[in-house]
């Protein structure tokens, strides 16, 4: 029965915006807010973005100490950088939500800070406040007797 949980999340279409499979170059992009998988796949492709990303930061850093233009430039685009660099922060989106039907478990990152750790704590918070459980429970019920 692997393919049930495809045909209830396709069922919940008129309450979620079930995109279904997403190819790892469109995580990023905006499409969807949410990516379901496995704990191996989805920590490979978070810690190869994180690891892109460092590169990319470590790059333009070296790029643009090397010369009195470069260091110019980072000068005049220096307020658009931090904009930038704040808004790619991982650590205001820290903690992996593992979903069962009797709880919730938030897994923060092992490399954050206590930003980052706070973030992810205010997720389960706000899951629980919420009462996401409870809601998604009753969503699934409401579906599956309709599968029946």
């Amino acid at each position: 029965m692997p393919h049930l949980w495809g045909i209830i999340i396709k069922s919940l279409n008129k309450i979620i915006n079930y995109c279904g499979y997403v190819e790892g170059d469109r995580i990023t992009d905006g499409l969807v807010d949410v990516i379901v998988t496995d704990g191996f796949t989805g920590n490979i492709a978070l810690k190869t973005a994180e690891g892109t990303a460092s590169f990319f930061t470590n790059s333009l850093k070296e790029s643009l100490k090397k010369s009195i233009f470069s260091k110019l430039g980072y000068f005049l685009a220096k307020k658009s950088l931090e904009g930038f660099r704040a808004h790619m922060d991982p650590r205001k989106y820290n903690g992996a939500v593992f979903l069962g039907l009797n709880g919730v478990i938030v897994k923060s990152h092992g490399g954050t800070d206590s930003f980052g750790f706070a973030n992810a704590i205010g997720v389960a918070y706000d899951m629980a406040k919420y009462n996401f459980i409870e809601d998604l429970k009753k969503k699934l019920s409401i579906t599956t007797k309709h599968l029946i």
